[in-house]
């Protein structure tokens, strides 16, 4: 119980020191960077209730969809040989739902 105690300790005393850090050396810059619209076009300031296109939501949306299925792949990679038939099913199904998904998109 004294080592969880002494790593929230450590833990908050790391925190703390890093914040105090960022405070004192940050140095605020206005430059034009941050005032430029971001990646999906959309000005920084302005109205909220502009229309968007829905398209570059749907995208990113899709893309972190099949990137997090892949971290699903990742254990059958690992022990390909050591895996039953049952397991190379169950990935075959996968990927096929995978694929029909990719094709949908």
């Amino acid at each position: 119980m004294l080592s969880f105690f002494g790593f929230l300790i450590t833990a908050i005393i790391i925190v703390g020191v890093i914040l105090a850090l960022t405070y004192f050396v940050n140095t605020p810059t206005n430059d034009y960077e941050k005032h430029s619209a971001y990646e999906c076009g959309f000005e920084p300031f302005g109205d909220a209730r502009s229309f968007f296109d829905i398209h570059f939501y749907a995208i990113g949306l899709l893309f972190i969809i099949f990137d997090l299925e892949i971290v699903f792949l990742i254990p059958f990679a690992i022990d390909v040989e050591a895996s039953s038939l049952i397991a190379y099913v169950n990935f075959l199904v996968f990927m096929i739902i995978l694929l029909i998904g990719f094709y949908y998109e």
